[in-house]
């Protein structure tokens, strides 16, 4: 009898112990709501959600120079998602690009940026994402033009642009600082879209933040550029922008516009203010473009655009209303040497953001059936070079491939 009472003692201990191992392995409610912040933070539902009632699913088509892309299934379904997932396969495809399957995943997944992150971190988003309803969606294979759809090719592209490690911290700034240079060259990868781009994709990195093309508008410098970068905006300026889409010198148009919506406008105070101080300290990584101002029947033609289209709203004086309508002058985005959302602006309206710090909403129709190629340029070159304002003149067969797109 001593013997089965001691055996059923140690049977009931080795219970105890491994229902405690088991709960200990449980991640904390804490844990979860952290991972969540970094989920935002790095705008993971913007590329993963392609159904809204369906969020982290996958499925959303991702256009790059190469062809397209499908994001995968971040759900915790165990066939289709990433529930099989170990805690170790889920950093390695972060932080190094790899599959669990051993196979390369390619940098229109921003792993050359998340590789700056901390392992806590990325076992704080895996254990958000598996509190999300599981989904079955299987992940569609990428569509892109030979031979880019060999993945082993990715092998080649690892050696040559990427560079994995942490985020190393500098010594000499503040703790704001860093915090903002992790979440800007990191988890937020803001290069991904502000980087220029080379031949093969990979960022162009002694011009970081120097402005870059992305799904056919213009990702405009974040660097201290005077002209078209943030050397005239206060970090004060960048905070409000990136809570609220907009300030007292631009609005938050196109694929910005779903970032601030999606992430920065859920993000806390002091993170937005710790990315505004790293922004703002960034000095410029290339000189800006000399200008030369159009003629005078060029800017006459597109003064008459604008003063029977756009005068009612952004004033004769181009001053807008701050907040409302945006004001023109020294307008940083609409001087970029690249006019992408320029011209995608006037071609299709614009919609003001809305976000619990801004609500109010303003609308600016698109002219695309109202005016011909050459009216659009006309105005666009008055608008970027009145006021004080210079940028690179646009022509008719830029508006011609931007209505196409």
């Amino acid at each position: 009898m001593r013997t089965i009472l001691a055996g059923l003692a140690l049977c009931s201990a080795i219970a105890s112990t491994a229902t405690s191992l088991a709960l200990a392995a449980e991640p904390s409610p804490e844990l979860i709501a952290y991972g969540k912040t970094l989920v935002e933070a790095g705008d993971c539902a913007g590329c993963h959600t392609a159904d809204p009632a369906k969020p982290f699913a996958g499925g959303k088509r991702i256009d790059t120079p190469f062809g397209a892309i499908y994001a995968p299934n971040l759900t915790p379904d165990r066939d289709t998602g990433i529930g099989a997932w170990t805690d170790a396969d889920f950093t390695r495809a972060l932080r190094t690009g790899i599959a669990p399957d051993g196979s390369n995943y390619y940098p229109a997944f921003p792993y050359p940026y998340f590789t700056k992150m901390t392992k806590d971190d990325t076992l704080a988003i895996r254990a958000y994402l598996g509190t999300l309803a599981p989904v079955v969606s299987r992940n569609k294979p990428p569509e892109l033009r030979w031979p880019f759809g060999y993945r082993r090719l990715m092998r080649v592209w690892n050696a040559l642009f990427f560079k994995p490690g942490l985020f190393e911290p500098d010594q000499s700034q503040s703790a704001a600082w860093n915090r903002g240079g992790y979440l800007v060259t990191g988890l937020g990868h803001c290069g991904a879209c502000h980087t220029p781009k080379n031949y093969f994709g990979a960022d162009k990195t002694a011009q970081a933040f120097s402005g870059g093309e992305v799904g056919g508008w213009y990702a405009p410098r974040l660097d201290g550029a005077a002209r078209t970068g943030l050397k005239s905006w206060s970090v004060e300026d960048i905070t409000e922008y990136l809570q609220s889409g907009r300030n007292a010198k631009s609005h938050a148009g196109g694929l910005m516009a779903e970032v601030v919506v999606n992430s920065t406008a859920k993000m806390s105070d002091a993170d937005v203010r710790a990315i505004a101080i790293y922004l703002k300290s960034l000095p410029p990584s290339r000189r800006e473009t000399i200008v030369t101002p159009p003629d005078e029947a060029e800017m006459k033609a597109g003064q008459a655009v604008y003063a029977k289209l756009c005068i009612a709203c952004h004033e004769a004086d181009g001053s807008g209303a701050p907040r409302i309508y945006p004001p023109l002058p020294g307008n940083a985005l609409l001087q970029s040497v690249n006019p992408s959302s320029t011209l995608r602006i006037i071609l299709d309206g614009a919609h003001t953001v809305t976000t619990p710090r801004a609500p109010n909403t303003g609308e600016m129709p698109g002219y695309a059936k109202q005016l011909s190629d050459d009216e659009i340029a006309a105005v666009s070159n008055y608008i970027r070079n009145s006021w004080g304002n210079a940028a690179p003149l646009v022509t008719a067969a830029q508006v011609a491939k931007a209505r196409g797109q």
